[in-house]
């Protein structure tokens, strides 16, 4: 199975977690539920770091829950642990095998706290060493760069919001997933079109913010790891506080804005950014207004909640940063210098 296949497999993610792992994510919420958790101490690396990114904002808004983002090292180097009384301890990782995030499962096992591990092997270290254990079911992923095991953990994270708070509407709106995802990879030989256009594209700005905060350090870090491109991601409101002061006319911005509450505040920094800066704007988004401010469009359907927006529109950033990789001509598959498991201590 090639790259393009993991990508073009993930709309039929959503029905095989639905199917075999609904009833398992509901067991977990009750567990969680019994115990007097104050917030949540997550831990990740990588792509997987961005998962977590997006429960920050998941968590936070539906469930209340505050959500810490852990230090792996202050576990596995410095052997300094924070208390973490009152905590969930979550590890996300898809191999399940990095001993720094190993260690911070197993510290919070040490001190009693409950702990539970999201990852897309069960049989591995992290998920024998958390109490609960979540199988995001992405199946094998044989190419370095993470694509559907990055979606699998998304959707593992919503279903787990909403089992938490027993949302049965939220769980019919994840339930009509697929045919939104279907409809952006449908868009894939527009998106390939544009591998010329940024053939010769070595750095660029990705700005999201609130749920698609992680879509941007992900599509970035895909750009990176597949193309060598140095993309740096910004939520809208930091790239303000100077990081603005490096483009010009010409320089690449790629702006992830669906509707919802952030949308205003995006809109208008990729006005100021085209009409001031004359940057070269790629926009991703449903709202019209949005799309023809872009020299590159990429527009996402109409019916998705943006709760749920960012397990979209990651694919076309995936899509985005695969067919400019082709036209370089690297190796889609094996980027150089990496490995599909990283081991950090």
């Amino acid at each position: 199975m090639s790259l393009r296949d993991e990508i073009m497999e993930q709309p039929q993610l959503i029905g095989r977690l639905l199917a075999n792992q609904w009833d398992h994510i509901q067991m977990v919420a009750n567990e969680i539920r019994e115990r007097e958790i104050n917030f949540i101490f997550l831990s990740a690396r990588g792509t997987s770091d961005h998962a977590g990114l997006y429960a920050k904002y998941l968590w936070g808004a539906h469930n209340k829950l505050p959500i810490a983002l852990a230090a792996p090292s202050l576990f596995s180097i410095y052997q300094q642990p924070p208390a973490l009384k009152n905590a969930l301890v979550v590890g996300i990782s898809q191999s399940g095998e990095s001993p720094d995030i190993v260690s911070v499962i197993a510290e919070g096992r040490r001190q009693g706290i409950l702990t539970l591990s999201l990852t897309n092997a069960p049989q591995s270290p992290m998920a024998q060493a958390g109490e609960l254990h979540v199988n995001v079911m992405a199946g094998p992923e044989l190419a370095v760069a993470a694509t559907k095991s990055y979606t699998a953990q998304l959707l593992s994270i919503a279903l787990l919001s909403v089992a938490l708070k027993g949302d049965k509407e939220r769980l019919e709106e994840i339930a009509r997933l697929p045919h939104a995802l279907q409809a952006v990879l449908d868009q894939e030989e527009h998106i390939a079109g544009l591998a010329k256009r940024y053939r010769f594209m070595n750095q660029c700005v990705i700005c999201g913010r609130g749920y698609n905060y992680a879509t941007a350090y992900e599509w970035s870090l895909k750009l990176k790891e597949m193309s060598y491109v140095v993309s740096v991601p910004y939520s809208s409101a930091d790239f303000r506080h100077g990081p603005i002061a490096i483009v010009s006319q010409g320089f690449p911005v790629f702006a992830v804005m669906p509707s919802g509450a952030v949308f205003d505040d995006l809109l208008v920094l990729v006005q100021n950014l085209k009409q001031e800066h004359l940057v070269d704007l790629l926009v991703i988004s449903d709202r019209q207004e949005a799309l023809d401010l872009a020299d590159v469009a990429i527009p996402l359907p109409q019916d998705i909640p943006e709760w749920l927006s960012p397990i979209a529109s990651i694919l076309a950033g995936q899509l985005f940063a695969y067919y400019p990789t082709q036209a370089k001509g690297f190796n889609t598959e094996s980027p150089r210098g990496l490995h599909k498991v990283t081991l950090t201590q």
